[in-house]
């Protein structure tokens, strides 16, 4: 037991990001084991920058990051329906506007029977 708990305390785990050129977004890729930084950051080019072209590397110590709680989540959640604010939400506007030029050809159409001629 002496052995594992020498190997947990000299092993520290790091999260790996990565992009292929400045105008794509970090993307992470895997997770490793690795007794510091400067390793950490060979071992994921090793593995990751020989396989496929890479722009941009990110090595991050997992400690380092900070996630939500479970608590927090629910902050997260949407508090009313806001649909009008994803693309989603216009999906009825077709439709709609199919409706409002259906109704104008109608009275293009009326019009066209009267002769143009509006009687007051």
């Amino acid at each position: 037991m002496e052995k594992k708990e020498h190997i947990d305390a000299f092993y520290q785990e790091f999260e790996v990001f990565s992009r292929k050129n400045s105008s794509a977004p970090m993307q992470h890729q895997f997770s490793l084991l690795a007794p510091n930084h400067e390793m950490a950051l060979v071992m994921a080019k090793e593995n990751f920058m020989r396989r496929e072209p890479v722009g941009d590397i990110w090595v991050v110590r997992r400690d380092n990051i900070t996630k939500v709680s479970e608590e927090d989540k629910e902050m997260l959640k949407r508090m009313d329906n806001k649909d009008y604010r994803e693309t989603k939400g216009y999906g009825y506007l077709k439709k709609k506007w199919r409706q409002y030029e259906q109704q104008m050809l109608d009275e293009k159409e009326i019009m066209s029977w009267a002769g143009g001629i509006k009687r007051g």
